[in-house]
């Protein structure tokens, strides 16, 4: 069994693979004050809790954009798996071409994503992760990594509007049933979602144009706001909520020894 780990900015999210099936899957909030003994032990009542022993993982592929999490977690993996875990970084073997100024200083996550979803449906792609911060990474027709945007993600976006400002309030994300509101709540609601929403669609079609009306990308888009952003999104083709750990399972096979 082989466990995959995508460390993010606000969660962590783990998944056990049997050849290409994934057999388990599990979400848990990234705290960059624990130790690798406590995710350990964290590890394992979740892995109890499914009938699943350290010793059933026979490898673990790790990649994250929390640099001060990557000791930990392998002294975590070294100690409770016995097991020294492959790292997304500098020197993996990704398959594609990273058509970036500085290649290592590309996210960990996005190659993830772009070597998964080019895995699971070809190219061309624009593959939109909805978390933390928001990336849109353009993918070739024969895999490779075009570049990408970055873009402040919809949380951020609704903290700024509150800490800035005395007197709006947190709100809970959901979307409103008008864009006319009548009230601060949905008001606030309405500027931020579909804000956010209209933000994803002129991006997409600025790279649409700038790529030429030849090119037709899948537009897949994945993360913790990808289900809600996409019912309001005019671009978005599909969801795909295991993206990344789609693409560690590939990365993994490819680095296999």
């Amino acid at each position: 069994m082989l466990l995959v780990i995508d460390i993010g900015n606000s969660n962590i999210v783990m998944g056990t693979y049997a050849e290409k099936v994934l057999m388990k899957h599990w979400r848990i909030s990234t705290a960059e004050q624990k130790t690798g003994d406590e995710y350990g032990m964290l590890i394992n009542d979740l892995f109890k809790y499914q009938g699943i022993n350290f010793q059933d993982v026979h490898d673990i592929i790790i990649s994250s954009v929390v640099p001060q999490l990557i000791v930990p977690f392998i002294k975590m993996c070294e100690r409770y798996f016995k097991i020294t875990p492959l790292i997304v970084g500098p020197g993996i073997k990704t398959g594609i071409k990273l058509c970036y100024e500085n290649p290592r200083s590309i996210g960990a996550d996005r190659i993830v994503n772009v070597v998964g979803a080019f895995d699971l449906y070809g190219g061309p792609l624009i593959v939109i992760d909805i978390g933390t911060a928001t990336t849109f990474d353009i993918v070739a027709e024969n895999g490779d990594f075009l570049g990408g945007v970055i873009a402040p993600g919809i949380l951020a976006s609704a903290d700024s509007l509150v800490s800035s400002t005395a007197k709006l309030p947190r709100i809970e994300l959901v979307p409103p049933k008008s864009i006319i509101c009548h009230n601060t709540i949905t008001g606030m609601q309405a500027g931020i979602i579909y804000g956010y929403c209209g933000q994803i669609d002129a991006i997409v079609e600025r790279i649409r144009a700038e790529m030429g009306k030849a090119w037709l990308p899948k537009v897949i888009a994945t993360g913790g706001f990808a289900t809600m952003i996409s019912r309001e999104s005019k671009s978005i083709d599909k969801i795909d909520h295991f993206l990344t750990l789609s693409g560690l399972r590939v990365l993994y096979e490819r680095n296999r020894i």
